[in-house]
């Protein structure tokens, strides 16, 4: 059985937490978020300390772990924040930010136009190197995954858009007879 919800998360120097009854609000250098707390579960501060318990019913102990692991992301997306990156590979596949929006070329007939949401930054390097970064995990993580499911990675030629250092295992093409 894991027992995350035991583990303090440490707050630091620079972040307030303010605690409501069904939320908890999170400000720091980088901006601020909001986490929700699930019935059941009760979250206090003690010195620059968060504690996430639980409130008594049975029901609420999956909800535990998950409320703790939540507060613990907001509280480093507003003093580091989260990045993904990824690479494009192939000939003649690229990328480009160009206002709030990014356009891939990625072999299909035509160009992707890609809007970035708001609390996302969008970098790309030497075209084909592309940097999602933001505040909220959650956010980052799913716009990085929309871009790769772009042009996933083929199995056979191991072309198309992956997580940096994602490892892929290439398949054999057919052996003509």
């Amino acid at each position: 059985m894991s027992r995350i919800g035991v583990k303090p998360i440490p707050v630091p120097a620079g972040v307030s937490v303010l605690i409501g009854d069904s939320e908890v609000q999170v400000r720091g250098p980088k901006g601020s978020l909001t986490s929700p707390v699930p019935p059941g579960v009760a979250v206090r501060q003690e010195d620059s300390r968060l504690r996430v318990a639980l409130a008594g019913q049975s029901g609420t102990r999956a909800m535990w772990g998950l409320a703790r692991a939540l507060l613990a992301n907001a509280v480093t997306g507003v003093t580091t924040g989260f990045r993904k990156e990824l690479d494009i590979v192939g000939v003649g596949y690229r990328a480009r930010v160009q206002g709030r929006h990014v356009h891939f070329s990625l072999g299909y007939s035509h160009p992707i136009e890609f809007p970035i949401p708001p609390g996302i930054e969008v970098q790309v390097e030497k075209n084909t190197h592309i940097v999602v970064s933001g505040i909220d995990k959650q956010v980052v993580g799913e716009v990085a995954a929309r871009m790769r499911a772009l042009r996933k990675p083929d199995p056979y030629k191991q072309k198309g858009v992956r997580y940096t250092g994602e490892r892929l295992i290439k398949k054999a093409g057919k052996t003509g007879a």
